[in-house]
């Protein structure tokens, strides 16, 4: 459960990362320490930044830059990738079309998800089946991109191999039937700088309402120097994110607050973005297989006394539930 955290810890992952492979991993005294630090923003935040993450900062500043490129296209080039029903909920969506609790979103953004094939998963995955829309300029956008994903999934796994740890069970807790086959959302999203040419201000300043993650661990990859997230902690206080060069933001969503019994909670977080400057944001997000239950795992039962806090959740009811609240 999030604490009345004041601000979001750093923690440099490298001696995770240069051993994650290995049987004997949880006897290294860095990863101890990582692990440990894992475990206290966990269970504290929800929200910690990586660095020593292995990512090519010429890799994550190009995702951004291509995305502003997009972002300032006229309006109808932006709709030939145009989101709908039919493209599984895949592809460009205008300001305000995304809606957070009834309340439209001051943010436009392209929706991306691992390709899902027609009858993969039957019922279940139907309404997100379908291929990624990527813009056709610039010309290596979807190779951009694709390798950005394949980057971002296997950071994650390596991540979630010392959170599994942290929890107390093996490094290969996510893997095989929970996350072994893991689905993947990318969102490339743009918020507006705030405009008061009216005289009046914007008619809505936030960006993206209060909401939490659906699945184990987010990556954010934000524009530098422009600080717009917000984390919410036990208070009720809103406690900035801000942007740190080479880093990635990461949070927990709510797959792993059922992993963890309640352990580690997916905390409320939004987006209001005050400066006068366009913001782009990359968020990446690692869930579980699409069609894994998730409940409790049994070591995380017994560190919260034995019951089970949360019933079973299939990821992809969890998933579709959402899309077709927030787009349907």
């Amino acid at each position: 459960m999030a604490t009345d955290f004041k601000f979001i810890p750093v923690i440099d992952i490298s001696p995770l990362l240069a051993k994650y492979d290995d049987p004997k991993m949880a006897d290294d005294p860095g990863v101890y320490e990582v692990v440990r630090q894992l475990d206290q923003a966990c269970r504290e935040a929800g929200f910690f930044y990586v660095k020593g993450h292995g990512i090519p900062d010429s890799i994550i500043k190009e995702v951004k830059s291509v995305a502003h490129k997009f972002f300032e296209l006229p309006y109808e080039e932006k709709l030939k990738i145009k989101m709908t029903a039919a493209t599984g909920f895949r592809g460009y969506q205008r300001i305000g079309e995304n809606i957070t609790k009834g309340v439209p979103d001051m943010h436009e953004a392209i929706d991306c998800y691992k390709e899902v094939k027609e009858g993969m998963y039957g019922e279940l995955g139907k309404p997100m089946e379908g291929r990624n829309q990527w813009p056709s300029n610039p010309p290596n956008y979807t190779e951009l991109m694709e390798e950005y994903i394949s980057l971002c999934t296997d950071l994650s796994r390596k991540i979630m191999r010392g959170i599994a740890l942290a929890l107390g069970g093996s490094p290969d807790e996510f893997e095989g039937d929970r996350a072994g086959d893991a689905f993947w959302v990318m969102r490339i999203i743009g918020y507006p700088g705030v405009s008061t040419s009216n005289g009046h201000g914007p008619r809505n300043d936030i960006g993206c309402g209060a909401h939490t993650d659906y699945g184990l661990l987010t990556l954010v990859n934000q524009d530098d120097e422009i600080t717009a997230l917000q984390v919410r902690n036990l208070s009720g206080e809103w406690i900035s994110a801000p942007p740190i060069p080479g880093t990635f933001v990461c949070n927990i969503g709510d797959m792993l607050k059922i992993y963890s019994n309640g352990l580690y909670d997916s905390t409320l977080h939004q987006v209001i973005n005050k400066a006068p400057r366009y913001r782009v944001c990359v968020a990446y997000f690692y869930e579980t297989n699409f069609d894994t239950a998730v409940e409790p795992l049994e070591i995380c039962k017994q560190r919260t006394g034995g019951a089970k806090k949360f019933g079973r959740a299939v990821y992809g009811e969890h998933l579709v539930s959402k899309v077709l609240t927030n787009f349907g």
